[in-house]
């Protein structure tokens, strides 16, 4: 059986008297799609935080491509290739599609940022950053501002720059919100796509996009793992259904 691409083993976090992780062991496995699900505050975009490195456990070991990466930061784990995007759009609006994507590019490579202003004039970061555009149906919008994308083209192009570092491993958190119902089906549709290329954790409260695209769901709820398995498996999970899917499926 292969090894898992992400295996959290016993993780808890607490901020003060509020326990957020609770001894939470999870196994992500390679090129799969699974989707992380629970009611608001049970503890999801904090377990992202800590895959991601911007969070350290207070207990508990993070494995990586089989590597401990628990004591890394953020970009350390980024140079592995775990990448992720975030609830609140993080993309430079004054800069270009295009040099958004190039300035990850060049970050993947280890640059110092001496270019920064002219990224996306480099070629060497240009081909790259136009392909994973391609990939996202960007190409078109290459050099036009980020801040005037529309706001699921603006997810689109967040996904785009995670491809660029070409990750093992890509955490995405809530990245249908705020999108609407077209904007849905085509961010649905390119995960779709991406499907099978990496692993990928998927935070979402849209149950519709969940359940189209997961291989498997995981509910938390106060931090701890309530169901794990297909999505059948926890449709049908009496104890996931009056936590959480009798509201969020009506």
């Amino acid at each position: 059986m292969a090894e898992p691409a992400v295996h959290l083993q016993n993780l808890c976090k607490s901020f003060g008297a509020l326990i957020v992780t609770d001894d939470l062991s999870l196994d992500v496995m390679p090129c799969e799609l699974h989707a992380i699900i629970g009611p608001n505050g049970a503890g999801k975009t904090t377990l992202i935080n800590q895959i991601s490195g911007l969070m350290t456990p207070d207990s508990g070991t993070i494995h990586f491509d089989g590597r401990d990466v628990t004591g890394l930061p953020v970009q350390a784990r980024a140079a592995l290739g775990l990448a992720r995007s975030f609830q609140v759009s993080s993309i430079l609006p004054g800069f270009s599609a295009l040099e958004n994507v190039a300035l990850a590019v060049q970050s993947r490579a280890g640059s110092s940022y001496r270019m920064f202003g002219r990224a996306g004039a480099e070629l060497g970061l240009n081909e790259p950053a136009l392909a994973a555009l391609a990939d996202v149906g960007l190409a078109e919008r290459a050099h036009m501002l980020a801040g005037e994308l529309a706001h699921g083209e603006k997810r689109a192009l967040e996904l785009a720059i995670a491809l660029a570092m070409e990750p093992k491993v890509l955490l995405l958190d809530e990245p249908m919100a705020g999108t609407g119902r077209e904007e849905t089906s085509r961010l649905v549709a390119l995960l779709r796509r991406l499907k099978g290329r990496f692993s990928i954790v998927l935070v979402e409260h849209d149950m519709t996009a969940v359940f189209a695209l997961a291989d498997r769901i995981s509910v938390l709820l106060y931090g701890r793992i309530l169901a794990s398995g297909t999505p059948a498996t926890v449709r049908a999970d009496p104890r996931v259904v009056a936590a959480y899917l009798g509201d969020e499926m009506e």
